[in-house]
């Protein structure tokens, strides 16, 4: 089921081309990450259309994921060269690291042009990541007002456009990208689990089967408590009917409405309502 989680739309590709092309015009590049997936949610085209340029890694959703496990992922890539920041860009926490970070180019920048005689001038920063990861709201964040459409639904953002943050930076919105083909199985399910990949082009009855497996086997604690079940099946379907039936999601006969127990469990594990989750460990 996990092999046939594909998803690329005709506007990512034309949105790959066009990154291509305008990354030469960028001093700077902010990558979001999902918190709770940080592996899953790096784009592995980046490094090739970023070559020579600065990149700040932010761990976005980190209100979401496992405190412990996002201080391990920051070690581990800090440990690998990056510049790092986590960040609840909806409530705005974990920002003065991410501003420390931008400060720290800019300055490299200025004295960079300052040797060669220039002026300078506004630093350009392209911010880059899987759908529905936060770009929008983290320009939102730092321009210090709401100038960039946000939406729970990922391929909100559809065209570039520059905006004004700070005094000294300006930062190129564009629309999530995922990669054409997911050759591994759990990328796919963790991209499709936390919202990136749209659920229409997926089973996520079968997705959210397998969310509930997962959890039952690393915390039933958290569905206990959730949906106040006695018992945590530890195989999906049944787990998903227990739900169900405590929710009392029932059609017709008393059977359990499987299609809405999914939705639910997928809604309120994007919400963080079973817990802090986070699915990779570095």
């Amino acid at each position: 089921m996990q092999h046939n989680i594909q998803w690329y739309p005709g506007h990512m590709a034309k949105t790959k081309r066009e990154l291509g092309e305008v990354m030469s015009l960028a001093d700077l590049v902010l990558e979001i990450r999902d918190a709770r997936i940080p592996k899953s949610s790096h784009n592995p085209d980046l490094g090739q259309l970023a070559v020579g340029k600065p990149v700040i890694t932010i761990l976005a959703k980190s209100d979401l994921a496992d405190k412990k496990l996002t201080r391990s992922w920051m070690e581990h890539l800090q440990g690998a060269g990056l510049s790092v920041a986590a960040a609840d860009l909806q409530k705005g926490r974990g920002l003065r690291k991410l501003q420390e970070h931008i400060q720290a180019v800019y300055s490299t920048s200025r004295r960079r042009l300052q040797a060669r005689g220039r002026q300078d001038r506004t630093l350009r920063g392209i911010v880059v990541g899987v759908p529905n990861v936060g770009k929008s709201t983290l320009i939102n964040r730092l321009a210090g007002r709401n100038i960039v459409k946000t939406g729970a639904k990922p391929g909100v953002t559809r065209g570039k456009q520059w905006v004004k943050a700070g005094k000294y930076m300006r930062l190129l919105d564009v629309p999530g990208v995922l990669w054409p083909k997911f050759d591994d199985s759990s990328t796919a399910f963790n991209l499709a689990v936390t919202g990136a990949i749209s659920d229409d082009v997926f089973n996520y009855v079968e997705v959210s089967a397998l969310l509930a497996e997962h959890i039952a086997n690393c915390r039933p604690q958290a569905l206990k408590a959730r949906y106040r079940l006695e018992e945590v099946p530890l195989d999906g379907p049944s787990l998903l009917e227990s739900i169900g039936r405590r929710r009392g999601l029932l059609v017709s006969g008393g059977l359990v409405d499987v299609e809405k127990a999914s939705s639910l469990l997928l809604r309120e594990f994007r919400q963080g309502l079973l817990g802090p989750f986070t699915l990779e460990e570095p």
